[in-house]
């Protein structure tokens, strides 16, 4: 059948750009200049929840993102519906530079990067002095993912009232690192949470530790506004809890007394992704001593500088020590 006339002209041909026929393809992509910062509180199945100016909107990833996630304490540009409204949904266009980032693997052989939180200003390591008994191997890893990532780190030392803190604390004494002690009975009072929040004021604090320690307990008396389940039971055989927090999520603190995340409790902490050079910036009293270390210094070798440096009086040798205890912790299990 004939669609055309006999004195058909260009303009009458319908061409046919690409196989969908709808519009032309192109490489050009919108600015979305009109696009709204907001922070990203939570991660569900796709579903992102951001806070934008005082309203919470829920969001998904733009296509035009490709692969690229983000994760709780993203700054992130949204287009779209940002009423915040029931059933609306906005899209996530652009994610900013991220300040810091806290990663972790699976295991110490599993290739596959997971970026747990970011931006985050430092990382409270919750860790319970009895019931269950405190895993140093996995606070060590938590500082090096710490160090590495750019966060300073916290010690936030529960269950006070079932052993005592002392022996814990002398092994990171030489680290510097500032540290709160706390007690279930410190904890029902509040006067616990009083504490943890002065040093948490006017910062992001990544909250991370093995289950059943009394990491949310802890958060659900910083932010009781808004309690989540905790696990009240710790298995008697393994000495582990049960996971009750399945997503991390960032929740402010009363006034603009900072944001605290609440993250999932955790029975390993991989390293694979960690480059063993970058711990020793976080120790600047050590680190003019490697200007003479051979090339791809290990910092853990005979041929290293730091001895001689150490041994000259320039650096305390605890504090050798304890660099090079961190970066053997990659050859070692959380349970050694």
């Amino acid at each position: 059948m004939r669609r055309y006339g006999k004195h058909t002209d260009e303009d009458d041909i319908r061409s046919r750009p690409n196989r969908k026929g709808n519009r032309p393809r192109t490489n050009i992509r919108p600015k979305h200049e009109d696009a709204a910062e907001g922070l990203v509180l939570t991660v569900d199945r796709g579903r992102l929840t951001c806070l934008v100016e005082d309203r919470v909107v829920m969001a998904m990833k733009a296509r035009e993102l490709g692969r690229k996630a983000a994760v709780v304490g993203d700054r992130v540009m949204l287009v779209g519906d940002l009423s915040g409204m029931k059933d609306t949904l906005a899209r996530i266009v652009r994610i900013q530079e991220r300040a810091s980032v806290l990663r972790r693997t699976a295991d110490d052989d599993d290739p596959y990067e997971r970026v747990v939180v970011a931006n985050a200003d430092q990382l409270a390591i919750v860790t319970a002095l009895a019931d269950p008994e405190p895993r140093p191997r996995l606070i060590d890893r938590c500082l090096v993912a710490a160090y590495d990532g750019g966060l300073e780190p916290l010690l936030v030392l529960t269950k006070s009232d079932l052993a005592a803190p002392d022996e814990l604390l002398e092994l990171y004494g030489h680290l510097d690192i500032p540290y709160v002690v706390t007690s279930r009975e410190e904890l029902e009072n509040g006067d616990a949470a009083d504490r943890v929040r002065e040093l948490l004021d006017g910062r992001i604090t990544a909250f991370v530790g093995h289950s059943g320690v009394g990491k949310t307990t802890l958060v659900n008396a910083l932010v009781p506004q808004e309690r989540r389940r905790t696990t009240g039971h710790v298995n008697a055989v393994t000495g582990r809890g049960r996971h009750t927090t399945t997503s991390a999520l960032a929740l402010p603190l009363a006034g603009d007394g900072g944001w605290v995340i609440d993250t999932p409790g955790v029975r390993s902490f991989g390293l694979a992704h960690i480059d063993p050079s970058r711990v020793i910036h976080a120790f600047p009293d050590l680190k003019p001593g490697t200007a003479d270390c051979p090339r791809a210094c290990s910092h853990d070798e005979p041929d290293c500088a730091l001895d001689a440096w150490v041994a000259a009086g320039h650096a305390d040798p605890a504090r050798l020590y304890s660099l090079r205890r961190l970066l053997a912790t990659r050859e070692r299990t959380e349970g050694d």
